[in-house]
């Protein structure tokens, strides 16, 4: 039995960076340093390594670019990646401490995997977008708070009388309704007009309609009238994108006044499951500029399976998905820069159950659980392993791991499955299966950390970055 995991035992709640990287970000975004006080959760890690409190400002970094006429301003993004286990979300799930609601940013992106059971009827036959509407309308409450707007519908799913409703409403509908933009304009191009052709290295000429296919971009496209949607316009968080694939589902949300830097907005899935091409397994991929950088943000679900090669399936399922993303063309100019491949984009994060084990009998992993043995344990995790060879993620980066393994949990509770009589028969060796990275320059990581829900047999994983993007101070702003 694991004795790790498990009450009795605690977890700092961390944002912990080594040093070289708190040297960085002081110098490049002047962001101190300080210990700070952490929460318990599960197991205690002691290090004197320094923490650091994220900045609750917004656009805190702006410095000057070397071209002309432009600026970088620094934006704070918050990603979460989330295995909810095929499992539905009831009113009663808070994602406030999920969400870090109380240090707010200005992007979020929130990917998870299983939201529907995996089962021949969702894979094969009709897409369940209920869960996927009850996840909206639970990060929708969240992120909006005072500013809150319902989703409504003709029929209402379960909640009692002043409790959150959950509509029965489309997966389009709701979208349509928590976004401040018409979905049209996030799609077009908005470059700069009368640009000479010398320039066009820097920008691409501005369209005047889109070549975008418009199955390519989401199954929740909508028909929004000339001057978009009617609601939503009190919010503070509007939606940007939304996409499911059978049970990966990825949304994007920035604070309204960005919105209108928003262009080029583009997603493409790639599924890596049954016959190596349905959606069971895969990766769904948002892209957009955001002023003039491009970024692309990356939802994935890999093959499972703790036996010897089965990693070599997980890199596998990377290297096919960075080779056949595509995003559709949307300028007509031959000279544009807005990227089509993953790896042309400027700033790149991946996160998902990427479901990289320990590669270490279950034995040998229970013992360096109960010694708190993390850097041994660490040395041991697929994905380091696999990226330090440079079989996979090549130039990617990840910060370091300094909480538990995230999977796998018996139900409703703090114990890893096989720890007791009743749960033997799910064993698994526990493993950091959830994971985020990144590429890109201009990119730095603030916190990384695992929450604490007992939802399902995965934990939640979230990062918070400052990433610095290129803004023109004339003809970025959507006209």
């Amino acid at each position: 039995m694991i004795g790790v995991g498990f009450s009795g035992i605690t977890l700092m709640n961390q944002d912990r960076t080594n040093q070289q990287a708190s040297s960085l970000i002081g110098k490049i975004l002047s962001v101190k340093g300080r210990n700070q006080s952490n929460k318990e959760i599960e197991v205690r890690f002691d290090s004197s390594e320094e923490q650091y409190d994220l900045p609750h400002q917004p656009l805190l970094s702006r410095e000057k670019s070397t071209k002309a006429a432009s600026e970088n301003i620094s934006f704070r993004v918050f990603v979460a990646t989330w295995n909810v286990g095929g499992k539905s979300p009831d009113s009663k799930l808070n994602l406030d401490d999920i969400l870090q609601v109380r240090e707010e940013s200005d992007i979020y992106v929130l990917g998870f995997q299983e939201i529907v059971p995996l089962n021949a009827g969702n894979v094969l036959v009709i897409e369940d977008n209920e869960p996927a509407v009850k996840w909206l309308t639970l990060i929708n409450r969240s992120l909006n708070k005072a500013n809150y707007v319902p989703l409504r519908g003709p029929r209402p799913v379960g909640s009692p009388e002043g409790s959150l409703v959950f509509p029965k409403i489309k997966l389009r509908k709701a979208s349509k309704a928590l976004r401040t933009e018409n979905k049209r304009k996030l799609k077009s191009c908005n470059c700069p007009i009368g640009l000479e052709r010398k320039n066009s290295k820097e920008f691409c000429f501005r369209c005047p309609q889109s070549q975008t296919n418009e199955n390519d971009i989401s199954s929740e496209d909508d028909e929004d009238g000339p001057n978009g949607p009617s609601s939503a316009n009190s919010i503070k968080y509007s939606l940007v994108a939304s996409k499911q694939m059978v049970g990966i589902f990825l949304t994007v949300w920035m604070r309204k006044e960005l919105v209108q830097y928003v262009s080029h907005l583009r997603i493409s899935c790639v599924g890596r499951g049954i016959l190596g091409c349905l959606g069971n397994k895969g990766c769904i991929s948002v892209s957009m500029l955001f002023h003039k950088t491009a970024l692309c943000f990356l939802c994935s679900h890999l093959a499972s399976g703790e036996k010897e090669g089965d990693e070599l399936r997980r890199n596998s399922d990377v290297i096919e998905i960075l080779r056949n993303t595509q995003f559709p063309r949307i300028c007509k100019t031959s000279n544009s820069r807005v990227p089509e491949k993953i790896l042309d984009h400027d700033r790149v994060i991946w996160l998902g159950d990427l479901n990289y084990r320990i590669a270490l009998s279950y034995s040998d992993t229970g013992k360096l659980l109960k010694e708190r043995a993390w850097d041994t344990l660490y040395n041991n995790d697929q994905l380091k392993i696999e990226r330090e060879a440079g079989r996979v993620f090549k130039g990617w980066k990840e910060g370091k791991i300094y909480f538990a393994p995230t999977y796998k949990y018996s139900l409703n509770s703090d114990i890893y499955a096989g720890e007791t009589v009743e749960t033997k028969n799910k064993r698994r060796t526990p493993a950091w299966c959830d994971r985020i990275l990144w590429r890109g320059s201009e990119i730095y990581q603030l916190s990384y950390e695992r929450k604490e829900s007992r939802f399902s047999d995965h934990r939640p994983v979230c990062a918070t970055f400052w990433v610095s993007v290129e803004a023109m101070e004339d003809g970025s702003k959507r006209r």
